[in-house]
């Protein structure tokens, strides 16, 4: 499915761009410069434009460091998405480090690996409080794993609790909703939602053939109001706060109307941001 054409010239488009930027990042990873927190930004948008992916926010991300935001997943283009948007790092489970390709983007872009086993739990909740601070910005998937594009999988909260008080500063959490809504200006209906969402035992490479060949895709990225681990009172309240607000994001930007959202906790971050796009 999808025009054999546009699938080469977007592969090849996307390849040459990747693999020149790779060396890049790499250098200045090991020479330590502070512009390959930002390289990253920059790459995903253009690869968003060879790729087709045509992104429309709603709210904007908090400048506020360090913070961690809390996003639907339904694909590996997610990756491609959000980090156009955000100047920032995924957690991924630990074994896309090993990943031909895919795995070494991952590794340039500073990404934390996890285990997902219960036993080391506590060990992964750590490296990301580690990295959160340092005063990074970090990208979770509460999920876990992808879905299939039309509902969102019960969150896992346990690495929520790398939100509490990192270097004498709490992190800041703020859930993003992430939607494909338009192929062509047409909408995406629910039976056509899985030649873009990723999930099961879908092959990966037969997957993104399919998917770079099918025009231009309309994707919803929404930032909600973001808020504080004390603000909430525990992991699983935050996590159904994040939960509530991703949910109602995706379904109102699939179905076109506005759909009720919590309001967040009373929040000494809330109080900082400036504007009016969240409320």
């Amino acid at each position: 499915m999808g025009s054999p054409t546009l699938k080469i010239v977007r592969l090849a488009l996307y390849l040459v761009w990747t693999l020149a930027l790779m060396p890049v990042q790499w250098i200045g990873l090991a020479l330590g410069y502070r512009w390959v927190n930002t390289l990253p930004t920059f790459y995903h948008r253009w690869c968003c434009r060879f790729l087709g992916f045509r992104v429309r926010t709603i709210g904007r991300p908090t400048t506020r460091r360090p913070i961690l935001f809390a996003a639907n997943h339904i694909s590996y283009t997610d990756i491609t998405i959000l980090g156009s948007l955000i100047a920032g790092s995924f957690i991924a489970k630990g074994e896309v480090a090993h990943w031909p390709f895919f795995g070494w983007l991952a590794i340039l872009q500073r990404t934390v690996f996890v285990d997902r086993r219960i036993r080391s739990t506590a060990t992964q909740r750590n490296a990301i409080a580690r990295r959160l601070a340092a005063g990074d910005a970090l990208i979770l998937f509460p999920e876990g794993t992808s879905g299939d594009g039309n509902r969102i999988l019960p969150f896992k909260t346990a690495l929520f609790g790398a939100a509490a008080q990192c270097g004498g500063m709490e992190p800041i959490v703020q859930p993003v909703s992430l939607a494909y809504t338009r192929l062509d200006g047409i909408p995406i209906g629910r039976a056509y939602r899985a030649f873009f969402a990723w999930y099961g035992a879908m092959d990966l490479l037969t997957h993104f053939w399919g998917m770079i060949g099918l025009g231009t895709v309309d994707v919803v990225v929404h930032f909600h109001p973001p808020t504080l681990l004390t603000d909430c009172g525990s992991r699983k309240a935050l996590a159904e706060y994040c939960f509530a607000r991703i949910a109602g994001g995706m379904a109102g930007a699939l179905f076109g109307r506005p759909q009720p959202l919590p309001k967040p906790p009373a929040s000494t971050a809330r109080k900082e941001l400036s504007g009016g796009d969240y409320f």
